[in-house]
């Protein structure tokens, strides 16, 4: 299954990071900021220098920035980095029928309200029974072929994996889909080294019933190709190596604000 992007990339210069939300970029030899969608500290990527894919907010938008920062380009490998992506990802497999336990629904909805003032991003009917499924980005890979989760820490993904647990209790499904967008993982993990208290309760939803599943795709100029499933391995594992790992990509995480350094 082959994804294109809804509109042409552009190739530009990435710079600098800024207030988590904003890239600095060289696009046709001026200075540009574009909208970075990503919450998290991009580990590794934040690579002065490197090239980078943006798109461009259509005519009339009223959008203060236009342009979105897509792709970057880390060691020759393309990177997807807009956490928008994995839904309208996620979204497309779902109604291709190509992930396991999801080929036979009768209906789908998107962003629907459950839990504690939560928003479930893909809701489906599936016989009598009821579906709960959360999606989540991935795009730390290390030289294990590892991709972590998350790449700092994140109370609101530990919360979502409670509400699927109390879904579970009221008798439906509940499934979580990691989304990489990068094509040199071989497994998914919950980062034990990143946010502990995540991966302890991803571990507990397993034990509970929660179903974990992971989705792999090559990003390119013109869309996202899905290169088929890899594992999700729940079992506790040896951070010696992953510390090291990240040590190595620190200096090219994270943001910069406006007046100060480094953020914290």
């Amino acid at each position: 299954m082959f994804i294109a992007h809804p509109s042409k990339l552009l190739a530009a210069e990435f710079r600098a990071r800024y207030d988590r939300f904003i890239a600095e970029l060289i696009l046709d030899g001026e200075v540009i900021e574009a909208h970075c969608v990503n919450p998290g500290r991009m580990e590794g990527l934040v690579r002065p220098g490197s090239r980078a894919w943006v798109s461009r907010a259509p005519d009339g938008s009223k959008r203060k920035l236009r342009y979105t920062l897509e792709l970057l380009e880390i060691g020759n490998r393309l990177i997807g980095v807009n956490t928008n992506k994995p839904n309208q990802l996620a979204e497309q497999l779902l109604r291709g029928k190509v992930i396991p336990g999801f080929r036979r629904f009768r209906s789908l909805r998107r962003e629907v309200p459950y839990g504690d003032n939560s928003r479930i991003d893909f809701l489906l009917e599936q016989g009598k029974q009821l579906h709960y499924l959360e999606v989540k980005n991935c795009h730390l890979v290390y030289p294990d072929g590892g991709a972590y989760f998350p790449d700092s820490v994140s109370t609101r993904a530990a919360k979502h994996l409670v509400e699927l647990m109390a879904m579970i209790e009221e008798g439906a499904r509940a499934s979580v889909l990691f989304t990489v967008q990068r094509s040199d993982v071989r497994f998914v993990c919950p980062s034990d080294l990143h946010d502990p208290a995540f991966a302890h309760v991803a571990r507990a939803a397993a034990d509970a019933g929660v179903r974990f599943l992971a989705a792999y795709f090559e990003p390119c100029l013109d869309g996202f190709r899905f290169l088929g499933m890899r594992p999700v391995r729940m079992n506790s594992y040896d951070l010696a190596p992953l510390q090291a790992y990240r040590a190595e990509r620190l200096p090219y995480s994270g943001w910069i604000r406006r007046g100060r350094r480094k953020a914290p």
